[in-house]
């Protein structure tokens, strides 16, 4: 072998050898690594005596880190550190820093504060946390609401009236949407003329001696769909009547429905059962006033109200 030529490497080994010729590496390991190691047994002992750690006989060591809050009483509290502590401490100071929003939230009209562009966006960003909170399980988040179950708020059509009055109401004190069923009274004939009535404001191709049918059964005493629907078939905001002649659907799905057929048929199960289940919960007692005023501003932005 040539001098210019490097020896081969030599693996260093323990000196432990097996059956003749099984040997041990020594291949210590880096030091970066073992310093990582070292600091993470280090930072593990100073996280036992500063936050709840080991169990014992049915208990735990709490640590000595702790958190002060006020709960729900007023009563200002000091615990042992704790996630549920931890949250009712943010939120303490997430309410501290609103206050004075509030405040001047309170002493403001609802004109006043669509008009304040200070005040708009608090509304956005407050009004978005309490919406998500307590409406978005019915109407989803962002208000789009769901077909057969809940309004879409984002929308122009108010049932129960769009005006900063009227949607302060409906979330101050609930609502209760009520309609007959009609399963017995009226034929399965003078149900599908119904439909086609319906379905014609929508210019849908239905059988047009039908549909004049529909319009005369609509304006009858026998279905006296007029009482409550109004005799444009516009509904009544008073009782949260649904209108009838625009593209806005919320217990029949018919737009989800392919055929004519289908269409009738979505708009008969309405008719046949009625509606029991237009039921919003009041939000009296369970969010202040200033929330609810709130979410009024923010309900009343989301579908452009009157």
């Amino acid at each position: 072998m040539s001098a210019s030529k490097q020896q081969a490497h030599v693996p260093q080994t323990t000196g432990h050898v097996w059956d003749g010729d099984l040997q041990e590496y020594n291949n210590p390991l880096p030091n970066w690594w073992l310093m990582a190691f070292y600091a993470s047994v280090v930072f593990a002992v100073i996280y036992w005596f500063m936050y709840p750690a080991w169990p014992i006989a049915g208990t735990f060591t709490t640590g000595f880190k702790t958190i002060t809050y006020v709960n729900n009483k007023g009563v200002e509290k000091t615990v042992h550190w704790n996630t549920r502590a931890l949250l009712l401490q943010e939120t303490n100071e997430a309410v501290k820093a609103q206050k004075p929003y509030f405040d001047k939230l309170s002493s403001m009209s609802f004109e006043q504060i669509a008009k304040d562009p200070e005040m708009n966006s608090f509304v956005l960003s407050a009004g978005k946390e309490l919406f998500s909170d307590n409406c978005a399980p019915c109407h989803q988040q962002g208000g789009a609401g769901k077909v057969g179950f809940a309004p879409n708020l984002t929308d122009d059509d108010w049932l129960y009236g769009g005006h900063f009055s009227e949607i302060n109401h409906t979330i101050t004190y609930g609502r209760h949407g009520y309609m007959p069923p009609f399963a017995g009274v009226l034929t399965d004939q003078q149900m599908t003329e119904l439909a086609d009535y319906i379905l014609s404001f929508e210019k849908y191709p239905v059988n047009p001696a039908s549909a004049e049918a529909g319009n005369q059964l609509f304006h009858s005493e026998t279905a006296a769909c007029y009482y409550c629907h109004g005799a444009d078939a516009k509904g009544r905001k008073v009782i949260g009547s649904a209108n009838l002649t625009d593209s806005i659907w919320l217990w029949a799905n018919v737009p989800a429905a392919k055929t004519i057929a289908d269409k009738e048929a979505a708009i008969k199960t309405v008719i046949t059962g009625g509606l029991n289940r237009g039921v919003m919960p009041t939000w009296q007692g369970r969010l202040s006033t200033d929330q609810i005023k709130l979410l009024t501003v923010y309900v009343h932005d989301l579908g452009g109200g009157q």
